[in-house]
This record gives structure tokens, C-alpha cells and sequence, in this order.
């Protein structure tokens, strides 16, 4: 044994092993690195490991046989006596210690700091729009159901930024150009709207299958970028060839992701058949125009042709939702969200999302979700909105009015992401904002009802009550839900003056449209501000009945709170405090914190005043509400508190753009402001601040022209 050891030195095998093992090493790491940055298959990396391990008996038989001498190789039996070999005795050492030594640092580091990534530069967000496709089959069913497709697989890109090919159509129509998004109205709507490219599609047969191929065109100079084109072998194939052709056109447009793990996943329609596919695209073209009724027979078509659809479904949840059909909307999205298999990432993230704002009320998950997924996405418009959405509903409107301007720079056309941002200025007391921001859009977008709101309450603002009325008449011109919206705001104005008989006969008869409409949740919203009515008015009978008929249609928020307070203007603490129990027990912060409210207002009718103090203040730690704030200087009054109160009268006054739609719902609650004059008044009167008071309460009996219990004690007030 010692004899061969010896031998096996003399012929620098061991040395010769060594340095090849180094040397293997650092090329099985280098090409795990190289061959991931050009997407090499699995298998070559496996060969190059097989190789290097199959080399290693082979390199040391060559090094048992020959060797190197300044004569060249020779067999080691005849270069005994030579020994000239270059690189041996500690020149050798030295070398094969030193590759030992760079394996190994560069294998630590690898494992430390995780494989190196391909160096990719950070795109810019990249806007296209997406062109009728070409149908030259003569099959209908192509017409709208692959752009759908195309859009989700182009999509999947983060940087990738979809423009609307609904308010594409709306452009197109408003001028004159027709109703159909053909290469030169594309082309035309693109230069105009500063979209970057536009894809123009093609289909048409292939002998039993389908050629489809899509062109990457810049429209300004109209120059093609790319083009690309699949095949598929039949119909149920054209699906996943289209999804197959947005992964080529997402190559061609610099999307270096592809194919990396948890990176650049190529998402496609999921939809069973092209039939469920085309009618979900005309539900979706349908829902994004605000036609939520004549969307819905789409999403059940779509629905019935493919169970598992869960995309459909969840689209088919919003609408209901959308028309006030919460219950129906609920059972929905509980089946889209068994079905989130079936779902893209983003789609799912989305869906999520929507769950947690629509049904859950949960805000801070939905922030979560949204936040992850425009971080995935960042060019997601949707999902900026939806996360801008979900700050308004925790009271962050700074986030809001923050994600709501980085939706509208990267969506400048889009008509509904500009009205949100009116509506986050109009809570958030902006009030010229707001009316300027929903100017341009009904100049961009006349059907959006709602940009009427943020009109309506900046003419409130500043007491301009015939401004106001003509807003919400213009509303009302708006479809069903601009006019049921619309009945609501007339009636908060006549509520806010006073006017108890006008707005009665105003919500009775907004009461009866929505229940032909069938809209539940505004008819239950109306049914509670009709009590509230009744019981200025002084007819608590009448006002009962309609609270026991709005709690049997809806028990959402925006119906509890208001009817609480209205059984405790009754006398009926046993109402109000079950309805305080209720909210208590709900997962959503401002829920509880209402619930809490409730009870501090139970507690002041028992005259324990620092015990309802208490209660406040507790509610205020789950939710600075305004009405929470307002019932807080009204307890610090009755408590005798008079600095304190005025200090939370002033902040409401502050934050009057939260009045707006106290439960953040775009109902108007304007009506809520107006006792705020006077019970300032009675602060300031408390501390001496006679001028100041006087002037507070002229401004109530300005606004209570038609008198009243407290406007009567106003005027007895004023000297």
C-alpha cells in the first residue's frame, strides 16, 4: 500500500485529482448561473454534472499513464527519468490549493447571497392597446372573446399596462368614429391618448385548425415592433395558443421574467370553451361601461357553459354588488373563491381583494392583498385603485388621494379612476378639488352619475342649495342609479333645512322606484333616512314601521347606525341597544366602534355622562369617525365640558368632507352638518364667547329657516 501511495504521487495523480475536482467545481457553478440567465432547459445542467463525474475516473487513469514533459506527453513508464513537468512539486501544490480555494469561496458566496439573477433594467410601464382581432373565419364566436384572452397573457408582464378597450369604444363613439376598435381607430385613439402600441390581431383558418398572429405597432409612427403567430389545431386549442402568443410578444416587448421561478409566470384565460369565454368578454365590456344589469345574463351564460369559471363568477359578484344586491352578491363570490384555482395570480389577488372590501369589510387585508399585488404588478391600474380604495375605507385619505393620482398617471383617459379621485378629494374636504376633478370627467364620461356628488356637495359647502339641487337633477337623468342616488341627495338637502314634508314625499318616492329596480340596498338606506324624517316631523308611529322595513331588506352599516340613533330619538333603548350589540360583535373596526357609540348614547340617556365619555373615547381608538367626534363634543357639553366640546366642534367643522357620505358609501349625509352651528354655539355661549356665539347661531337659524325645536331656541338665543 505504501508502495502505490508513493507511486501515485510520483505520477501527480492526487495533485491531478485535486485540480480537476476545483475546476469541475467552478463549472458547475458557473453554468448553473449562465445557463439560467438563457433559459437552458433542466437537463443541461444535469448533463454537465454527469459529465464532471464521469470525467473524474477518467482524469485520474490519464494521470496514472502520462505525463508532462518538455518533450510533451509521454507515457509515465518512459518519463521516469525526465520528471520535467511544469507544473509539478510545489508550483503544483500551489495551483491546485489556489482553484480549491476559488471553488470554494465561490460556491459559499453562491449559497450566502442566493444564485446571481440576469441583470435586467427596471422597465417602464408600457401602455397598449389591444385592437379588434381580424376574424377572417367567419365564426362568430372569435368576435371579442380573444382580445380577452391576449389582454390576461399580456398582462401577465408586470410593466404592462392594458388600456381600457371599453373606454377605447367610449372615445371612439364620443368621436364619431364608430363603435368598432378596427387597426385605424386603434391606431387614431392611441396617438390621441398617448398609449405607446397597439396590437393588431388576425385569425383565420389553417386547414382543420386556426393561424393566429398579432402585430406590434407603434402608433405614432406607425412602424411595426414585432410580430408573432401560433397555431392552434382546433377550437378548444385557440385559448392556450393565444396564451402561448402573448408569452412571444411579452419576449418581444423586453420581458426578460419568462420562465424564472415565482417570476413572469404566463397566465392564460382559463375558461373551458370559447363559447364561456365570449360571453364573459361581453359581461366584462358590459360591467366596465356601468351596464351592471345587462351584464349580469352574460356572466350566468358564461357561468353556465363553464361552472369552474371563477373569474365569471367573481365579475358576476361585483355587478350585484354594484346594484345593491348584496345577499345574492355574497353567495357569489363565496363560489368564485372556491374556484381560485381556476385564476390567474392577479386575478386572484383581485378577487381577494374585492372579498375583503364587499363582503368581510375586512380593510386592512384587503390593503395587504392590493399592496401585493402592485407589487407584482405595478402597472396594475385596478389594482392602484382598489388599494386607494381600501385606504379611504380605514379614513387614510392621504393614501387614497396617494394611490388615486398614481392610478390616474398611468391611467389618464380612464374616466372612473379620475371620478375616485374627485370623491377622495370630496371626503377629504378638497371641495374645489373634488368639483374640478368631476368636471373633466363628465366632459370625458357624461353617464358617470356619480361625478355629480362631489358637484352637489361643493354648492353645499358653500350653502348653495339651488347648485346642489341642479347637480343631483342632472344625476337623475343618469340611468336608475343616478336617479336613485339622486332622490337620496334631494331629500338630505331638504333634511338639512329643515324641510321634514318635503323630504318625505322626495324618499317616498325614491323608496318605491328602487323596489321596482330592485335595488335593496338603496331602498333600505332610503327607508332609514325616511324614519329619521318622521321623527323631526313628530310622527313616531310612521317612523317605527319604516325602520322594522329597512332592518328586514338590508343590515349593513349605513343602516344600523343611523336607525339606532333614530330609536333612541324615540325613547326605545331596547331597539338600540340590540342594534348595539350587533355592531359589537362584527370583525370590522368601524362596526364596533359605532357599537361602542351606541352604548355611550344609551349611557347618556341614563345621565351617567363620564361613563359615555368613556365609551367615546374608547370608540375613537378603533375608528376616528366624524360622527364619533361630533357625539363626543355633544357628550363633553352635556358633561359640562364646554372647552372640550368646542375643541371637537371645530375639528368636525374641519373635517366637513367626511360628512359628505358619513359611511363612506357615496350616500349623501349632508343632513348631518347642520345642527353642528348650533351646538357650537352653545360651547362658545358657555365660555363667555359671546360674539363668537351669536355669530353660530345665526348661521343654524340661516340654515333651519323653517324653524324647529333647536332653531326656534336659537332665535331666543340671538340678542
Amino acid at each position: 500500500m505504501h508502495k502505490l501511495i508513493k507511486e501515485l504521487r510520483r505520477r501527480e495523480v492526487f495533485r491531478t485529482a485535486g485540480l480537476y475536482v476545483g475546476i469541475a467545481w467552478i463549472a458547475v457553478e458557473v453554468s448553473s448561473v449562465l445557463f439560467d440567465a438563457f433559459e437552458a432547459p433542466d437537463w443541461a445542467l444535469q448533463a454537465v454534472i454527469i459529465v464532471a463525474i464521469i470525467g473524474l475516473p477518467v482524469t485520474i487513469v490519464l494521470a496514472w499513464v502520462f505525463d508532462i514533459t518538455e518533450k510533451g506527453i509521454e507515457v509515465q513508464a518512459d518519463a521516469t527519468d525526465t520528471m520535467v513537468i511544469p507544473f509539478g512539486g510545489r508550483r503544483m501544490d500551489f495551483v491546485v490549493i489556489g482553484v480549491l480555494t476559488v471553488a470554494l469561496i465561490f460556491s459559499v458566496y453562491l449559497n450566502i447571497s442566493g444564485k446571481i439573477e440576469p441583470v435586467s433594467s427596471e422597465l417602464e410601464p408600457l401602455s397598449i392597446l389591444i385592437a379588434d382581432f381580424d376574424n377572417r373565419t367567419g365564426n362568430p364566436i372569435f368576435d371579442g372573446s380573444l382580445e380577452q384572452a391576449l389582454n390576461i397573457g399580456i398582462e401577465s408582464a408586470p410593466f404592462v399596462t392594458s388600456y381600457s378597450r371599453n373606454s377605447a369604444l367610449a372615445e371612439s363613439s364620443q368621436l364619431g368614429l364608430g363603435d368598432k376598435l378596427d387597426a385605424n381607430v386603434s391606431r387614431l385613439l392611441s396617438v390621441r391618448s398617448g398609449i405607446d402600441l397597439v396590437l393588431l390581431g388576425t385569425v383565420e383558418p389553417d386547414g382543420a385548425g386556426f393561424d393566429i398572429s398579432v402585430d406590434v405597432v407603434d402608433p405614432a409612427g406607425d412602424e411595426t415592433v414585432a410580430s408573432e403567430s401560433v397555431n392552434a389545431d382546433s377550437t378548444a386549442d385557440v385559448l392556450m395558443a393565444v396564451g402561448k402568443l402573448s408569452e412571444e410578444i411579452r419576449k418581444a416587448l423586453g420581458d426578460d421574467t419568462i420562465g424564472r421561478k415565482e417570476a413572469g409566470a404566463v397566465e392564460t384565460f382559463t375558461a373551458a370553451s370559447l363559447e364561456a369565454a365570449k360571453a364573459y368578454s361581453e359581461a366584462q365590456e358590459l360591467a366596465l361601461g356601468g351596464q351592471h344589469e345587462e351584464a349580469l345574463a352574460f356572466y350566468e351564460s358564461a357561468v353556465d357553459q363553464d361552472p369552474n369559471f371563477g373569474r365569471a363568477l367573481s365579475g358576476w359578484a361585483l355587478s350585484l354588488f354594484n346594484l345593491g344586491r348584496t345577499e345574492e352578491a355574497t353567495k357569489l363570490w363565496e363560489r368564485a373563491l372556491s374556484k381560485m384555482d381556476t385564476m390567474t395570480e392577479r386575478e386572484r389577488l383581485r378577487t381577494l381583494g374585492l372579498y375583503y372590501i364587499a363582503v368581510t369589510g375586512n380593510y386592512d387585508k384587503a390593503k395587504e392583498t392590493y399592496q401585493s399585488l402592485v407589487e407584482k404588478f405595478p402597472a396594475d391600474g385596478p389594482g392602484h385603485n382598489n388599494l386607494a380604495i381600501a385606504y379611504f375605507a380605514t379614513l387614510d385619505f392621504e393614501g387614497a388621494l396617494r394611490e388615486g393620482m398614481r392610478v390616474i398617471d398611468i391611467y389618464p383617459s380612464r374616466a372612473l379612476f379620475r371620478s375616485n379621485f374627485a370623491l377622495y378629494s370630496m371626503y377629504a374636504g378638497n371641495f374645489e378639488t373634488a368639483k374640478l376633478e368631476a368636471r373633466k370627467v363628465l366632459e370625458q364620461d357624461p353617464e358617470r352619475y356619480v361625478a355629480w356628488l362631489p358637484v352637489a356637495m361643493a354648492a353645499l359647502s358653500e350653502s348653495e342649495y339651488d347648485a346642489a339641487r341642479d347637480a343631483y337633477n342632472k344625476m337623475a337623468e343618469v340611468g336608475e342609479r343616478g336617479k336613485s342616488v339622486a332622490s337620496l341627495g334631494l331629500a338630505d338637502i331638504e333634511m338639512y333645512l329643515g324641510n321634514y314634508a318635503g323630504a318625505i314625499a322626495l324618499l317616498n318616492e325614491g323608496i318605491d322606484f328602487d323596489a321596482k329596480v330592485g335595488n335593496q340596498r338603496a331602498q333600505a338606506t332610503k327607508l332609514v333616512v325616511l324614519a329619521d324624517a318622521y321623527a323631526g316631523h313628530g310622527k313616531a308611529a310612521e317612523s317605527r314601521i319604516a325602520l322594522e322595513q329597512a332592518l328586514e331588506i338590508n343590515t349593513g352599516l349605513a343602516r344600523r347606525v343611523p336607525a339606532a340613533l333614530t330609536y333612541l330619538e324615540l325613547g326605545d333603548t331596547s331597539a338600540a341597544g340590540l342594534l348595539a350589540e350587533s355592531l359589537g360583535e362584527a370583525l370590522q373596526a368601524q362596526s364596533r366602534a359605532y357599537g361602542l357609540l351606541i352604548e355611550a348614547r344609551l349611557l347618556l340617556a341614563n345621565e351617567d355622562n363620564i361613563g359615555a365619555l368613556d365609551k367615546i373615547r374608547e370608540a375613537l381608538e378603533l375608528a376616528d369617525l366624524w360622527l364619533i367626534r361630533f357625539n363626543l363634543g355633544w357628550a363633553y357639553l352635556r358633561a359640562g365640558y364646554a372647552a372640550e366640546a368646542l375643541d371637537e366642534f371645530t375639528d368636525c367643522e374641519k373635517r366637513d368632507g367626511e360628512a359628505t357620505a358619513l359611511f363612506l358609501d357615496d350616500f349623501p349625509t349632508w343632513r348631518y352638518m347642520a345642527t353642528l352651528p348650533y351646538w357650537k354655539g352653545r360651547a362658545q355661549e358657555e365660555l363667555g364667547m359671546d360674539t363668537a356665539a351669536q355669530e353660530s347661531y345665526r348661521a343654524f337659524v340661516a340654515i333651519r329657516e323653517n324653524g324647529g325645536r333647536l332653531a326656534d331656541d336659537a332665535r331666543e338665543r340671538i340678542k
